[in-house]
């Protein structure tokens, strides 16, 4: 195991947990929710959907674990835990370096930090800085090479990396294996998937003995929440708890799923439109330079992304080619077979077949499994050689938490989630509801269109308004 050494730097925005009027609450899935091997002892992952909203005012602790690769500073038995959840291209993480360099001067052996990877979708190098990290820290030093990419976060690539490996001495030999061979990738993905079920929608994210603190906020925040953890933790130790199992009493009994806001206090759709991305294999319905755009975020077990189905296909009835319907994928962590009806949903769009392949998921969602995915293949008719090796494959697993990585980044946090023409509407909603943003979207693009942007840029106009 690397020793680590250094100075330190984190952090950005998170977004909070919304839950849905009629839909389900997100907690991302992935094919490990939990990291390989976490000192503390975490409470199995909930199967339920997000627990109650909490009451103004109620302090929210969650289960945190973090395994024994993930870099440290400060003593092992500290008695505050701060896990940071982070990215190196992101500008607030690296605007909070000074105040997370202070805290650590301030408490000294009272507080340990932990570090936890969260490359944002929308920062092209961030994963690749994250695995520079990693293949620095395999030779002890990953705390040189985090302040070196913090340093540079402008100017992340491969040729800086090696060139910074080089400046804190690292053998040049091994690194470039570690970047070459893509060995840490799965951590890092691991690492994103567990903390962002846990809340950490966003970067810089702390989780400090469970509380979650968002964005690059002053110390003075930091310090009010460590006081207090403080003395819980010195009630515990008290009450004979040893210190090295100090942690894991802490967390015991949190959540393992984002708290929903009360009702309330649940934020209405942003009334400005936020740009989701369209990848350029996403499966669609409807011509690409639609006045309106609707990116649809569905999970094929979901009930309530069942329920609105109909109402979708009244929309493409009414709206003909004025509308275009985009799916992306948000397997929620609760629904077991989600995720792999996803990808057998992908194994068909590769044959040209997405949607006939969403319609049996669909209607049989309480039948998902790999032997009914099969059976529903041959039904419409696909190569079925092709199918069962993109299923055995796993190829579409990284392009489904992609799409679910994205969701969080937007605010979707659950399904179904639509953005029409990146106006967030939540839940499984009447067509009235619908009605009512599309006919204001489509008289939004005519006025757009008189002003000569071209239709082919009208969704990018609209939705990014660039």
């Amino acid at each position: 195991m690397a020793k680590n050494t250094g100075s330190i730097a984190v952090a950005l925005v998170v977004g909070a947990a919304i839950g849905f009027a009629v839909g389900y609450s997100v907690k991302p899935k992935g094919k490990d929710t939990q990291a390989p091997s976490a000192p503390a002892v975490a409470r199995p992952a909930d199967r339920a959907p997000a627990r109650p909203a909490a009451d103004a005012g109620e302090v929210v602790y969650y289960n945190v674990p973090f395994d024994d690769f993930q870099p440290t500073k400060g003593p092992k038995d500290a008695k505050v835990t701060i896990i940071e959840v982070s990215d190196f291209e992101c500008p607030f993480c690296n605007r909070v370096q000074p105040t997370v360099k202070q805290i650590l001067e301030t408490y000294k052996n009272d507080v340990r930090l932990v570090w936890a990877n969260n490359p944002l979708s929308f920062h092209p190098n961030a994963m690749s800085a994250a695995e520079a990290a990693y293949a620095a820290h395999e030779q002890g030093k990953f705390w040189e090479m985090h302040d070196k990419l913090f340093e540079n976060f402008r100017s992340l690539n491969r040729e800086n990396y090696e060139k910074w490996a080089q400046e804190i001495g690292l053998d040049m030999k091994k690194f470039r294996e570690a970047l070459d061979s893509g060995k840490y990738r799965e951590q890092i993905q691991k690492e994103q998937r567990l903390y962002t079920s846990r809340g950490a929608r966003g970067t810089p994210a702390f989780f400090i003995n469970g509380r979650l603190v968002s964005g690059a906020q002053p110390f003075e925040n930091f310090k009010r929440v460590i006081d207090e953890e403080l003395k819980r933790a010195d009630e515990e130790l008290k009450k004979g708890t040893p210190r090295d199992k100090l942690y894991a009493k802490l967390i015991e009994g949190g959540r393992t799923a984002p708290v929903a806001q009360p009702a309330a206090q649940r934020p209405e759709a942003p009334s400005k439109p936020v740009y989701v991305d369209i990848p350029e294999n996403a499966p669609s319905k409807g011509p690409k330079d639609a006045k309106v755009t609707i990116v649809a975020f569905s999970d094929f077990e979901c009930p309530f992304c069942a329920r609105v189905n109909p109402t979708i296909d009244q929309i493409l009835k009414t709206y003909g080619n004025d509308v275009r319907i985009v799916f992306r994928h948000l397997p929620l962590s609760f629904h077991r077979n989600a995720k792999s009806a996803a990808e057998a949903a992908m194994a068909a769009h590769e044959q040209g077949k997405f949607w006939e392949m969403h319609d049996k998921l669909f209607a049989n969602q309480r039948q998902l499994s790999r032997e009914n995915y099969e059976k529903w293949a041959e039904e419409i008719g696909l190569d079925m050689k092709k199918f069962r090796a993109a299923l055995d494959s796993g190829k579409y697993s990284d392009y489904v938490d992609r799409d679910a990585t994205d969701a969080n980044r937007v605010g979707a946090r659950g399904t179904p989630a639509f953005f029409i023409n990146g106006r967030l509407l939540s839940g499984a909603q009447p067509f009235e509801n619908f009605k009512r943003v599309i006919d204001e979207e489509l008289k939004r693009a005519d006025e757009e269109l008189k002003k000569g942007t071209p239709k082919s840029q009208l969704y990018r106009k609209l939705a990014a308004g660039d």
